[in-house]
């Protein structure tokens, strides 16, 4: 993989080779998860990490800024309206590419592609291996801050993108649609002491790790790895798939790996544990 293929990710050589384009635009969209009490954690804005160093021209996209601060949840989706005057602040125009990047998991940076590619802007990618894999290799870094000139985007919300809470419950007895959990075994099972304040997963999903997605240094596993770890579950042999996790991050980093592998109906379930474990009506259950 390194060529812009529409699928999602590019690598870091494509992106050093392309830093030039005029109509390239480049975000750093760290954030920190916290240990908290109460928890399961605190949110940090990664903007200290940007300035201390960041991909040459970067600019940073703090993703409070680009969620609704008006929702009872952390980081829930903007309208698209509203998203592309955000973006459009930030430099995001109707004629640009963006690639975004963390300096930590990517699922900050796919959550940002998700949520543009969920608003009708496919002219985004995910920077594969993030900039620990940039560091690695030894490419240019600046410091500071950056800002790209104010543009204007026009979006509009794709129908099908993000999945509500009467959908997911109704998903549960669909046979047409298969059900995931991003979260780590444990959390799906129960068996870490972590949770979202229920133990275990929405009745009847499957769990996909996000973590399992990537490779040891960080990069997305081969379309074909990533195909045996989703057929494990039936989810390409189903019509759609519904993703969630904690609060719809991690989700969008199975949500990119399913893009690339082409199933035709992906969408973000954007409230996930935090939303679901707050109703003791709606079933969950444990074990794998």
């Amino acid at each position: 993989m390194s060529d812009w293929d529409g699928r999602g990710l590019v690598s870091t050589a494509w992106l050093e080779a392309h830093l030039g384009d005029p109509d390239l635009r480049v975000f750093d969209a760290t954030v920190h998860l916290r240990p908290s009490t109460p928890g399961p954690y605190r949110v940090e804005s990664g903007r200290t990490d940007y300035e201390a160093g960041h991909v040459p021209g970067a600019a940073f996209a703090d993703l409070a800024d680009l969620s609704d601060p008006g929702a009872k949840l952390n980081f829930t989706r903007l309208p698209a309206d509203r998203l592309a005057a955000a973006l459009g602040a930030l430099g995001v125009g109707s004629g640009t590419r963006v690639v975004v990047y963390t300096t930590t998991t990517p699922m900050w940076a796919t959550r940002l592609w998700w949520m543009l590619r969920a608003a009708g802007f496919d002219n985004a990618a995910v920077l594969d291996g993030g900039f620990a894999r940039w560091i690695a290799e030894g490419r240019p870094v600046e410091t500071g801050a950056r800002q790209y000139p104010a543009a204007s985007l026009s979006l509009s919300d794709r129908p099908g993108f993000w999945a509500e809470k009467n959908e997911v419950l109704a998903a549960i007895d669909d046979g047409a649609v298969c059900t995931i959990n991003a979260l780590s075994p444990g959390v799906h099972s129960g068996e870490a002491a972590m949770n979202y304040g229920r133990k275990g997963h929405i009745k009847g999903s499957r769990n996909v790790p996000y973590a399992a997605l990537l490779d040891d240094e960080g990069r997305y596993r081969s379309d074909g790895d990533l195909r045996g770890l989703f057929e494990g579950v039936g989810a390409l042999g189903r019509p759609r798939v519904i993703l969630y996790c904690g609060g719809g991050i991690s989700a969008t980093m199975d949500a990119l790996a399913l893009t690339r592998l082409g199933h035709p109906s992906i969408a973000v379930y954007d409230g996930s544990m935090s939303e679901w474990t707050r109703d003791p009506d709606l079933p969950m259950e444990t074990g794998a």
